[in-house]
């Protein structure tokens, strides 16, 4: 699950602030929904009903391109698919 940065040291001065960060600090726990999107524009329901084990779907993605990462459907990242032994992960390469 991905992490948050930090709050920056100037939110201290606003009123109310701190208050604000520890009910965040406080809402960790929450689980969320986390989902990377493979764009296919021309997928069709014809498509979706064909589908099986050992399909190859194609995208509009190029290889290394990146992709949308959502928290709960808000966007909150861009990312690249990434192989890390024998677990397909994603590297975060910016946040929205």
């Amino acid at each position: 699950m991905a992490a948050f940065p930090a709050l920056p040291a100037a939110i201290h001065e606003i009123p109310g602030a701190a208050i604000a960060e520890e009910l965040w600090e406080e809402a960790g726990w929450l689980p969320c929904h986390l989902t990377v999107e493979l764009p296919a524009h021309n997928f069709r329901v014809r498509d979706l009903l064909s589908i099986e084990p050992g399909a190859i779907l194609d995208t509009d993605s190029l290889s290394g391109a990146d992709l949308p990462v959502r928290a709960n459907g808000q966007l909150i990242a861009w990312a690249e698919f990434e192989v890390v032994g024998q677990r397909l992960a994603v590297r975060l390469t910016e946040l929205a």
